[in-house]
């Protein structure tokens, strides 16, 4: 049956008007970001009823003017060309650069913000504007104030909350660019939300339009027959947006019988028999409506039109689209979408997904005039009239940054509650896990009757009660709660076979109080394992009896038949841009009879960005097959919830190693003790996921201890012994704010320094040496020049950078390490860094005295501290032990690892350290230091154990987010490594019914 096409829209009332005739022509001036065109699609229906009222229109855009005459021809309509904003900066149409984003948007509308305001109020003034709509082009809001005339923005999200998410993921030091673009956005005087939005609490007033939807032009059957299809032919409309992609289309992708309808093919494109390219100016909408399902990303006009023709939605998961989850949101609310996961995307397994699709049954029966209400709404506010202001606007503006916030920043030990539209799902993601309420600990102890624990220990842990509680309330295809459940625990819940064993192992994060990038040169370490921690629980299961989710059992089919799978559920993921499940066949991970190279498992999981975090996962079974040689013919179930917050500098990567690889080891009885584990699990860092670590991390979440420091010497992994922390001393994290990520490029050309400085050492011990045994060499007695000889050659053959002691470094190396070289200089005198995990780039010019200077000093810093840790309790103690990490703080600031977050919560530790209080002469907080691989994340606090301390800290926390808008998350206490917590072997209690 063909979809009605829309009645015409009825005669808007004009400017003063009653009956249809304006008393004056109104112009309004549209302005239109330039990212993606279903900006530019809505607009023109807004426009046209603009128009059709008999007001002038100038659009000004970077969108190409065709867009607009194509469909709208009237000498009312004037579009200019201009650039305002960026938008997003897409790698490809499924990926957004973050950075590049910021940098791009720095450069277009920060840089001459100053040229555009005067430019832009000065145009308006000479148009006459009656009106300013943006949608949703910030700087405009502003330049509208400037020239005195009304502003009004129209859209679902807004650019401030977008480039937030793009701030936390790129650790981008301008933060300044999203505090502006919130600012210029509370100069408009309303919001025109659409349906689908995202929280935008910049705004000081919200009225809601429908959705906004081109019209139809022809019916279903006249589409089909213009193409020549058969009214009985399935056609998948293929809409990925006008971004070049270069994908080669395959005949074979789509079930037998299908059609598949390209828009935005380039003219160079070849696509397969079964594919039709459609002509540029293939109006979308009619193609859409006669379709019987669309295959394509998720963006305003893709979703709202296909809402309003009721067409299955299969969509690919975008990275960075901001406003993608709450679209999908509306999509799935009405029934009209499922996902494709974007491996399978790449990989042409379309078709179950495709069939999926024409079982689902779309519902949408809302309104689908927004242009119509929003053209009313301009023309009533341009001619002085009030908006109705919505008298919950100030509760919807709380809710909307309790929402953003939530999204970017999750606070452990904070349960927001979400509106039911904002349903973000966030019962389950990475919150404190110490549950400080003792009805919440009595309920977590009741959880534990649904289990027989046939193995280990709680060792009264409250965070692994309370994951026992989170799977008690996973029962097969039901959930206990009745409310609305996040994608990522229905996926959960019929992950396990609840007859079986499921074996759960833990392992804490780390809080690095001295030693951090030194360890990969060999330094002592001295790491404290954290209260907070990741839980993983594994199941495995022969083939035939393994549940699966429904796209792995069409895949299987469609495939080879029954094979071993790996099904991963990530709780919390969703939030931080992932997709919250991961799948693959274990056979993806064979090369033949061998297992994969480490190259190609990068490969692989780089293939879905959204999907990369299950490197960290599943790259624990390829490194045991790899290093172990273990064999893998069962599938197996992983459930993941860390409590282990991300980019915080706490090795939250660590701790699903550790935890991942000690449940599958429990799985499988492999007996691999906690030193060897983590070495496994430095390999997964380094080899499978790609980001050069040290393996303190690895070694203090595996091998630690509650309460004590793990002193180890990192030649490659030596646990030297677990030093007691004194009652009097305590230690706390305090989070930045800016996201710390090892796999960034700081970090890297850090470790990349390093490395040249220890070459340069080593080839100038190796000439010194020459030079010793030469008759030209000092006068000195022989036993002095045997022993010199000597201490040169284990310098030229010197494994470990910090085996050299400062005075031997200043002796005969500092003056000859250069400040700085570039690659191909090094390369051409040196041939190699000898780093198996770094790579020079001949093109980069590399900081090298002060990363090399850092190992030194930082090893003897270290053992320093440590036999402090052992003295007199005294202040002077606590000096000393404050003063030599405030000495390694500004060694990583030397190296290029600080941030302006770092040393501003350290530059708050020293006031509170020397100010003076009448009722206490002494200080509470004697140091601090930024923690692991520095440019951004944690610092560590020492301090005496006692409430003053605890209470300065709290003023810290309060100061730093009066200066930054951000309040640190604290960290404080610790809890035993996996190797002490071992793992538990559970099983569901039979309930039996009378």
């Amino acid at each position: 049956m063909d979809p009605e096409l829309p009645a015409s829209s009825p005669a808007m009332s004009t400017a003063g008007g009653t009956d249809g005739a304006p008393e004056r022509r109104l112009v309004f001036a549209f302005y239109l970001t330039g990212h993606g065109f279903g900006h530019a699609t809505r607009a023109i229906e807004v426009v046209r009823h603009l128009i059709a009222a008999g007001h002038e229109v100038h659009v000004s855009t970077a969108v190409p003017e065709f867009v607009f005459t194509a469909e709208l021809r009237s000498p009312g309509l004037h579009v200019r060309k201009v650039l305002l904003d960026c938008g997003a900066v897409q790698s490809d149409p499924l990926t957004v650069d973050p950075l590049a984003s910021l940098e791009k948007y720095h450069q277009t509308a920060v840089v001459p913000r100053e040229s555009i305001l005067r430019t832009e109020a000065e145009w308006l003034r000479s148009v006459k504007a009656d009106l300013v709509v943006s949608d949703v082009v910030p700087v405009v809001c502003r330049a509208a104030a400037d020239a005195g005339i009304r502003s009004v923005c129209i859209g679902n999200f807004s650019w401030d909350s977008i480039y937030a998410e793009y701030i936390m993921a790129a650790g981008y030091p301008h933060r300044s660019i999203v505090w502006q673009i919130a600012e210029d956005y509370s100069n408009c005087e309303t919001l025109l939300r659409l349906p689908g939005y995202c929280p935008m609490p910049a705004f000081r007033d919200v009225t809601d339009v429908p959705l906004v939807v081109r019209g139809l032009r022809k019916s279903r059957s006249e589409v089909r027959k213009d193409l020549g299809i058969a009214e009985s032919t399935k056609v998948v409309i293929f809409n990925f947006g006008g971004q070049p992609a270069g994908w080669k289309l395959k005949q074979e992708w789509l079930p037998d019988g299908w059609i598949c309808l390209v828009c935005g093919a380039s003219d160079s494109q070849e696509v397969p028999p079964n594919f039709i390219k459609l002509e540029k100016d293939t109006y979308t909408p009619d193609v859409m409506a006669a379709s019987d399902c669309m295959l394509g990303k998720i963006g305003y006009g893709t979703a709202s039109e296909a809402l309003a023709y009721k067409l299955p939605f299969v969509f690919v998961r975008r990275d960075y689209f901001n406003e993608e989850p709450f679209l999908r949101n509306l999509l799935e609310h009405h029934q009209s979408s499922i996902e494709m996961i974007r491996r399978d995307f790449l990989a042409g397994h379309w078709k179950p997904y495709l069939l999926r699709a024409l079982t689902l049954q779309p519902s949408y029966d809302g309104p689908t005039n927004g242009g119509q209400v929003a053209a009313r709404i301009l023309q009533d506010i341009a001619v002085g009239k009030k908006c109705a202001s919505d008298k919950f606007n100030g509760a919807r503006r709380l809710q909307d940054a309790i929402v953003l916030g939530y999204q970017l920043q999750r606070t452990p030990g904070k349960d927001v509650g979400i509106p039911d539209w904002y349903s973000l799902n966030g019962t389950e993601i990475g919150a404190h896990p110490i549950i400080e309420n003792t009805e919440k600990i009595k309920t977590a102890e009741s959880c534990c009757e649904d289990f027989e624990i046939l193995h280990g220990d709680l060792q009264g842990l409250t965070d692994t009660m309370a994951f026992l509680k989170s799977l008690s309330g996973l029962t097969g295809n039901e959930l206990k709660d009745s409310e609305v459940q996040s994608r990522e625990r229905t996926a959960a819940s019929v992950l396990f076979d609840w007859e079986r064993e499921i074996y759960v192992a833990r392992a804490p994060g780390r809080l690095d109080v001295m030693g951090g990038i030194a360890d990969y040169s060999g330094s002592l370490v001295l790491q404290m394992p954290l209260r907070e921690a990741c839980h993983v629980a594994v199941q495995r299961n022969h083939p035939s009896k393994q549940k699966l989710w429904k796209h792995v059992q069409a895949r299987q089919l469609e495939n080879t038949g029954v094979v071993p799978v790996v099904q991963i559920v990530s709780f919390g993921s969703e939030l931080s841009n992932r997709a919250p499940t991961f799948d693959m066949d274990l056979s993806d991970f064979m090369d033949g009879d061998k297992p994969i190279s480490y190259e190609k498992a990068r490969e692989f999981f780089c293939q879905d960005p959204s999907q990369k975090w299950a490197a960290y996962v599943s790259g624990t079974i390829l490194i045991l097959m790899t290093e172990l040689g273990v064999q893998f013919t069962d599938s197996m179930s992983i459930l993941v919830s860390s409590a282990v917050p991300e980019g915080k500098g706490v090795s939250s990567s660590a701790s699903v190693e550790v935890a991942t690889m000690s449940a599958i080891a429990a799985a499988y009885g492999l007996n691999v003790t906690p030193r060897d584990l983590a070495l496994l699990c430095q390999k997964v860092e380094n080899h499978v996921v790609g980001a050069p670590c040290g393996v303190m991390d690895q070694m203090a979440s595996a091998c630690g201890e509650a309460n004590k420091l793990l002193a180890m010497v990192c030649q490659p992994a030596e646990v030297k012994e677990l030093v007691m922390i004194p009652s009097h001393i305590r230690f706390w994290g305090l989070d930045s704010g800016i996201r710390h990520s090892v796999g960034g490029g700081d970090y890297g050309s850090v470790r990349v320094g390093t490395y040249m400085g220890r070459k340069m050492i080593k080839c100038a011990a190796s000439d010194l040496v020459s030079v010793s045994s030469t008759s030209d060499a000092p006068a000195q007695s022989d036993d002095y020049k045997e022993k010199g000889r000597d201490v040169l050659k284990s310098e030229a053959s010197m494994e470990y950078l910090c085996k050299l002691p400062p005075h031997r470094y200043e002796a005969a190396y500092s003056k000859d390490i250069p400040e700085t070289i570039t690659g191909d200089a090094f390369l051409e005198k040196y041939g190699d860094h000898d780093d198996m995990v770094t790579v020079i780039d001949p093109k980069r010019s590399y900081s090298v005295k002060a990363p090399t200077r850092h190992p030194i000093y930082e090893n003897f810093r270290v053992e320093t501290f440590k036999a402090l840790l052992t003295a007199a309790n005294t202040d002077e103690q606590l000096s000393a032990l404050g003063e030599l990490m405030y000495q390694c703080h500004y060694s990583y600031n030397a190296c290029g690892l600080g941030s302006d977050g770092t040393d501003r919560l350290v530059n708050l530790v020293q006031e509170m350290q020397h100010r003076k209080t009448p009722e206490n002469g002494g200080p509470n907080l004697y140091g601090a230091k930024i923690t692991g691989g520095g440019s951004g994340g944690s610092v560590c606090v020492i301090g005496k154990n006692c409430l003053q301390s605890a209470e300065e800290i709290a003023e810290i926390q309060q100061r730093y987010k009066a200066a930054t808008g951000y309040q640190p998350i604290v960290f404080d206490g610790s809890s035993p490594g996996a190797g002490k917590f071992g793992y538990l072997k559970i099983r569901r209690r039979l309930i039996i019914t009378k």
